[in-house]
């Protein structure tokens, strides 16, 4: 039994339709624009303990920092150039510019991968 008595024109409803998609690209352009923001904006912030070194992943845990050999903390974090966490065996061989802070014990326990932005400014404690 149809109660609603009330038709809706084509002209209606294809008018609904541009409206709708009208504001969905209005949307996606708006958050594209937030995505584009100053990239000095996007420069994260590390402890005041973080180091900076070249860091080489061989065999996880183990690595090579700053041409010595060292290894990662059981439970340790790696995070990439945006911030998300990278695990270690993705990065076999490549050489990159992090910042780190060690554990108590002397392992490796926070790691930041660099962007080009955060390479080019020095550390509090290297000033």
């Amino acid at each position: 039994m149809n109660r609603c008595t009330h038709k809706i024109s084509p002209a209606a409803m294809l008018s609904k339709r541009r409206l709708s998609t009208l504001m969905a690209l209005g949307l996606l352009s708006f958050g594209y624009a937030l995505a584009q923001q100053n990239p000095m904006q996007n420069i994260r912030q590390f402890p005041p303990a973080a180091q900076r070194g070249v860091m080489l992943i061989t065999q996880p845990p183990e690595l090579v920092l700053n041409d010595t050999t060292d290894r990662l903390s059981p439970g340790a974090r790696i995070h990439g150039t945006n911030n998300m966490l990278v695990m270690s065996g993705s990065m076999i061989g490549q050489k990159l510019l992090v910042n780190f802070v060690r554990e108590p014990g002397g392992m490796l326990q926070e790691v930041w991968i660099l962007t080009d932005a955060e390479a080019a400014l020095k550390l509090p404690t290297q000033q």
